[in-house]
């Protein structure tokens, strides 16, 4: 091990000059990004409840009554049959997430020597400095606010709010106000939504010590001041909103930056500095700057860094809503894929690292979205299959929980498997802190009671049938899209109803542990693997991104070496005949998460290697979806702390694996803090000589202990640490 500590933050030697370059800052409200030169820099305001309508219908189909006659087709070897189950609506979008506006500081043109910017993840400070002069952002968790200062001597600045962004709709209703108060300028900016009543408004405190404040609407001038503070917050809303009063609220905030820091830091780095990773890398590799270091694809130092920026930005994007496609931010109003919440995917993926990389501030934020959407799982189970509990739709913009993305090619409002997948998580997260979520425990009982009314078909053999069937975003090669039997919706249905019964002991556990028995086992193929769907007679697709089928072994623990290893040999199969369809990030991460399940350590090591050596990350070291940095995306930014903690423990309530599969190209390191689901917190150290655990039980438990040496049996106390010394492997 070296001597040297991993680098907590990133930098760069010169401006952003594209937006997807620049810094980020957040609260899981509000975001920043921060970009710009030195003689204009830019800060662009995100907020997770910014979408813009586009109006779509929200409502469900009502296709229930169709739903048996769909069933008897399919069931007949009509592969086509639930092609038209739908109500003739075309493919609608969520409403789409957009950026509010930049906050603009111009000043006078010249030459600015010394240039240098930098993030600090434990604060969440982004910092720009040259001539003397200081800017720095960061978005308080305390006070769910902006704040930016610039120091220096003799500040001559122009500052205003800008709506002008990429993608902007020209039909935009845009008003501006600026007015002097005692406690300095207030800024605000509005814009109405084309053909709607909603709008967002931006208000912008400024504070100037020192100097001349003048008005030029619509922002002000600025002369010879030593610093400038801007408060800055934005909110979506009907009809009008009270600037004053907003205003208000901004001024009783505490007048200095470092009040407001400390305020924010208690909270941030106390969640940030939970879990750290040490690889061993080189300090001259770890003193570089980002882009510099991206150009090092295979560096120690690169994986440290994208470890701590994708636990800072998962953190950061995680409040109100986890984090969307995007995080939570964007510089351009035409986001991919709306920058949604995509469900069937895309959003478990990147908050996989919750529990185990203590951020329960991740997970609270995912319980919320899953909350507030109940009730329109609810309408998606009446509305579309004629049944009572919950249906989690494929898409959501955070405000609607209601099923109405879905096509031909992408029969999303069949997906069965939604509810208990979301769930998951929240189920995860209980195990890790010993406890039972009340609310957690109330939509499993919804989503059981969905299986309870959908599980009606049954096959020669007497078990359950599951049609129709949907493998997120897949097609059998010999069927269309809507089947029976898929291998993700087998295993939801499982876990549903078991997990489920664990929450709810008595008459309802018996009925929904009897249900869950009857389903169907999992199909092994001509190839071997394990079928992407059960049915007899359905073919397999491999080249495809999605990996639906390989639930069961993760997140799930359903299928494992240890307790399925017929069943394991197949998955790893299946795994091996995947393609990598169109390099989507997520693609590759998610096979490297089943891959350390399966203890497949040159899997794990290539599947990394495909986004690393891809060009995915910005030197903002937010990622992109496609390689060489197309498409801004958070997938890979957020789901690789949860690869790199797989890939060295693994936990379940009654079982710890230690260094499953670690790749040979980081031979020494430390992961230190990292919490399993049996309530205990680890530090793990390793180097060719041997590895160190150090076990800090919160409860009293025994566990299955597995290690390349072999198994033991643990038995833990609360409050005693346990260590212990693994021979090298």
């Amino acid at each position: 091990m070296t001597d040297s500590a991993p680098v907590h933050g990133t930098w760069e030697p010169h401006p952003a000059a594209r937006w997807e370059d620049g810094f980020l800052s957040g609260n899981g409200h509000h975001g920043a990004l921060v970009f710009g030169d030195p003689n204009v820099e830019r800060v662009i305001v995100t907020h997770h409840t910014l979408v813009r309508p586009n109006g779509r219908d929200a409502r469900p189909p009502q296709l229930a009554a169709g739903l048996p006659a769909l069933q008897d087709r399919l069931l007949a070897g009509d592969t086509t049959a639930a092609e038209s189950f739908t109500d003739g609506r075309p493919l609608q979008w969520v409403q789409p997430f957009h950026p509010a506006f930049q906050v603009r500081m111009r000043r006078p043109d010249g030459d600015r020597p010394d240039y240098r910017r930098d993030v600090d993840f434990t604060t969440g400070v982004v910092r720009a400095s040259c001539a003397g002069r200081t800017s720095r952002v960061f978005v308080s968790r305390a006070d769910d606010v902006i704040v930016q200062q610039v120091t220096g001597p003799g500040l001559t600045l122009d500052i205003d709010l800008d709506h002008r962004l990429p993608g902007a709709p020209a039909g935009l209703g845009v008003g501006h106000g600026a007015v002097l108060t005692p406690e300095g300028a207030l800024l605000s900016l509005r814009a109405r939504y084309p053909d709607s009543d909603r709008a967002c408004t931006g208000i912008t405190l400024v504070a100037v010590t020192g100097g001349t404040t003048t008005l030029v609407p619509p922002g002000l001038h600025i002369e010879g001041a030593r610093s400038v503070l801007l408060l800055t917050r934005v909110r979506r809303h009907t009809g009008e909103l009270d600037v004053v009063e907003e205003g208000r609220a901004l001024r009783d905030l505490p007048p200095e930056y470092d009040e407001l820091l400390d305020r924010h830091v208690a909270l941030h780095r106390t969640a940030y500095e939970r879990v750290t990773l040490d690889l061993a890398a080189d300090p001259a590799e770890r003193a570089l700057a980002g882009s510099e270091l991206l150009h090092r694809p295979r560096s120690a130092a690169l994986l440290e860094r994208l470890f701590a920026a994708g636990r800072y930005h998962l953190l950061s994007a995680a409040g109100l809503f986890p984090p969307r496609l995007t995080g939570l931010w964007t510089g351009d109003w035409n986001t991919a894929w709306s920058g949604a919440f995509t469900n069937d995917a895309n959003l478990n993926l990147q908050t996989a690292s919750a529990a185990a990389a203590a951020l329960p501030e991740v997970t609270e934020a995912h319980a919320r979205l899953v909350q507030r959407q109940l009730p329109d799982w609810r309408d998606n189970a009446r509305a579309v299959f004629g049944t009572r509990g919950v249906v989690a739709p494929a898409h959501t913009d955070g405000e609607s929980g209601h099923s109405y993305h879905y096509s031909r090619e992408y029969p999303l409002h069949l997906w069965t498997a939604g509810a208990d997948w979301l769930l998951k998580p929240l189920v995860d997260h209980d195990e890790t802190h010993g406890t039972r979520d009340s609310r957690t425990a109330a939509a499993l009982a919804e989503a059981a009671l969905f299986y309870e009314d959908f599980l009606t078909r049954t096959d020669e053999n007497g078990q359950f049938v599951v049609v129709p069937s949907y493998s997120p975003e897949n097609r059998p090669a010999n069927a269309s899209w809507g089947a029976i039997n898929a291998a993700m919706d087998l295993s939801a249905a499982r876990h549903a109803l078991r997990t489920a019964a664990a929450y709810h002991p008595g008459p309802d556990a018996d009925r929904w542990n009897a249900l869950a028995d009857r389903l169907p086992p999992h199909r092994i193929n001509d190839d071997g693997a394990l079928a992407e769907w059960a049915w007899p007679g359905l073919e397999d697709s491999y080249d495809h991104r999605h990996l639906s089928h390989l639930y069961g072994v993760w997140p799930l623990d359903e299928i494992t070496p240890y307790d399925t290893p017929e069943l394991a040999a197949a998955a790893h199969r299946a795994l091996e005949l995947r393609g990598a369809e169109n390099d989507s990030a997520h693609g590759h991460l998610h096979h490297a998460l089943i891959a350390a399940r399966l203890r497949d350590a040159d899997r794990v090591a290539h599947a990394l290697g495909q986004v690393l050596d891809g060009d995915f990350f910005h030197a903002s070291l937010m990622s992109a979806h496609y390689p060489k940095r197309d498409v801004y995306n958070a997938d890979a930014a957020h789901t690789l702390p949860a690869v790199l903690i797989e890939m060295l423990v693994q936990s379940t309530p009654d079982r710890l694996v230690l260094l499953p599969a670690l790749p040979t190209a980081y031979p020494s390191g430390a992961l230190r803090g990292v919490r399993t689901r049996f309530g205990a917190e680890i530090d793990l150290t390793w180097s060719p000589d041997g590895a160190v655990a150090v076990i800090r039980p919160g409860r009293t438990h025994r566990v299955e202990l597995r290690t390349s040496s072999g198994t033991e049996s643990l038995h833990l106390v609360a409050g005693e640490d346990h260590v212990l010394t693994l021979r090298a492997w």
